[in-house]
Formats: C-alpha cells, structure tokens, sequence
C-alpha cells in the first residue's frame, strides 16, 4: 500500500553533526513534519552519547541540576558489571529491581527543511534541548499539528521521573515557546487534532499502565491545550494480529470525508513495529469507523531490519500533497525514510470496525 521513496534513508547520522564537542550522533529519526509555506519542515528526533573511549565501558549522558544552570553528566558503568542487564541498546536495566535506571542516549529536536520533501538540509544547532527535570533523559518524538497560524509541538519528556508528554509552540519556527508537560508520566504517543471539536481541542493520547491494561489508545479534549480531560477509550491491540502486543499513535489525525485517519504503531509478538491506520468519526473521534486489518508498512527493507532497534518502522508525521500522504518515519531508531499513498486508497483499504 505505501511506497518506500526510492532514495530511502533520507536522512542518516552521517547526514549531521553532534551538538557537543566529545559527543557522536547514533541516530536521526522518528520526525514530526509540517508544511511551512511551500517547504516542509521535520522536527528531527536527534540521539548523542560522549564517544567510546573504551570498549567495556558505557557513557550516559543526562542533564544533571546539582548547580543553578542544569549541565551534562556524564556517568560511566562497566558492562562487565552483574548489578545492570545491558541486552538492549538502547537503555539500562538493575538486575535486582528489573527497573531501568539509565537511557543509553541523550535525544534533542532538530530542524530540517526541504522544498521539495525529500532532499532536506538540517540546521547545525538544536531546536529544543533538554532543559527542564522531566527532561533529563531527553526530549524525543515530536508531532506537529498546525491549528491557525500556530504550530504546536507535542513530545515525550523522559526523565527518572517516567516518560511525560510536554507541549511547545512556534508561528515561524524561530525560538519555541514551552509550555511544559500536559499530561503526566507514563504517557506518550500524544496526536493533537488540527481543529477543534464540538468547540475544544482534541487529542489521541497513549496510556501506559504497570498492572492492569493494556496500552490502548484514548481521546481526551481541552479548553486550552494545557489542561486535558474527557478521557475515552479508542483502541487497543488485537492479539494474534500485526498490532496484537501494543499500539499507539503515529500521525496527527487528517480530516478525510469519511473520517479522521490517523497512522498507528502497531507491535508483534516478534517486537516487530509496523505502521497501519485509523478512521474515526468526524464529531465522536472515539469511536472507530474502520482500521488496517493488514499493516500498511511493515520492515522489510534492510534499514528497517538492522540498526540500533531492529525491525523498527515508528512515524511521528505526514504532510498532504496533492491528495497523497507522504508520511515520514523513523527506521530501525537510526534513519529516516518516506513511504507515500493516495489518501483515498488508504482510507479504501480499511477494513470497517
């Protein structure tokens, strides 16, 4: 159904320098995209760690705020020590508690602009860093929904604390404006609708409870974009089928005459991440119309399969081109690529709920 650009990966770590001296990039992925004029725009999910000085030693970087202005700290653990469980790339387990005590990496968001959406330059600084103590461990997976003249840039806020979604906003993709987490841990995968519904803001939001639950997609509406209630649920994973272990939001919503359409994660029981779709009714945005009973994308191609998460296809953002999607995503949790689709057929191929 969607197809794979064929100068996939778009954007690679070769493709940017680190933002510290002593420190490399080890991935560029997982993008929110926005049209700004006739360019389109990714907020680039961009993950540093200090550069390995020795080949049995582990470098976390995370924001430390001993002294009045936060800095880097960089801890260093021995992987030879029995105390941590390091079989994931990507984080830092303690044995005896089975509790992750450390992030591998340290995420910022980063700009890069396209005219033509596919040969993108990224800017040499960083967007949004981590600066607050829910952002310790880094600012990840942002999503942009345009509403009026206003862009609004949802994120995950990762920090010991848990994984919280913060909101920022920005009229020219200048300096943002914070306006710090709106919905507390553990929550993620927040898809802000572009309009408002039966007069208030609107949202898909991605609950991640410890002991009963699963993760299901919810609705909530608000006032102001800060303060979110009306909580109901959407989704959840359907056992045996692509998305039978966990979903949760990809895309912000798209309005469509048949509904809103949203690009879903979904995970197998092999931990396979796969892209499908959403349609929910256009004034109850909590009841589901129809959804992917097969994935849209799954990852097949080589940068999909291998990297530092493999077996990964995980999107943050599509932009509208002439009736096509073109939905960027994050392969692997190392690269970008782009798949695109008639929006109709999308819709077309949802089987009805």
């Amino acid at each position: 159904m969607l197809r794979r650009h064929p100068k996939n990966p778009l954007l690679t770590r070769d493709d940017t320098r680190p933002s510290r001296p002593g420190f490399e990039v080890h991935g560029v992925f997982n993008a929110g995209a926005a049209l700004v004029g006739k360019k389109t725009v990714l907020i680039l999910r961009i993950s540093e760690r200090p550069v390995s000085r020795h080949p049995d030693a582990l470098y976390i970087p995370r924001l430390n705020f001993a002294s009045r202005t936060p800095r880097i700290r960089i801890t260093t653990l021995s992987i030879n020590d029995p105390r941590y469980d390091f079989s994931e790339p990507s984080v830092v387990w303690q044995v005896k508690l089975r509790k992750i005590v450390y992030l591998t990496s340290l995420s910022h968001l980063r700009l890069a602009w396209s005219d033509d959406g596919v040969h993108f330059q990224i800017e040499a600084r960083p967007w949004l860093s981590p600066e607050t103590r829910e952002e310790a461990w880094g600012c990840e997976d942002a999503r942009v929904t345009q509403i009026g003249k206003t862009y609004w840039v949802n994120y995950t806020a990762v920090s010991d604390l848990g994984i919280a979604t913060a909101l920022a906003s920005t009229r020219t993709f200048q300096e943002p404006k914070r306006h710090g987490v709106i919905i507390a841990p553990a929550n993620r995968d927040v898809t802000i609708f572009p309009e408002k519904i039966a007069g208030k803001y609107a949202a898909h939001h991605r609950p991640m409870p410890a002991y009963i639950g699963g993760t299901n997609i919810w609705y909530a509406s608000s006032p102001d974009l800060l303060h979110w209630g009306d909580h109901r649920f959407v989704a959840g994973p359907r056992p045996g089928l692509w998305d039978g272990e966990k979903i949760g939001g990809g895309t912000p919503p798209i309005r469509t005459p048949k509904g809103w359409l949203s690009i879903y994660h979904g995970v197998d029981r092999k931990n396979r991440y796969s892209l499908g779709a959403l349609l929910t009714d256009l004034k109850q945005p909590w009841k589901v119309l129809a959804r992917s009973r097969r994935p849209l994308l799954a990852p097949t191609a080589p940068y999909e399969r291998r990297g530092f998460v493999p077996n990964v296809c995980f999107t943050c953002g599509a932009v509208e081109r002439n009736g096509d999607l073109w939905i960027y995503y994050g392969a692997a949790d190392r690269v970008i690529a782009l798949v695109n689709a008639p929006i109709r057929d999308i819709v077309q191929s949802l089987t009805k709920s």
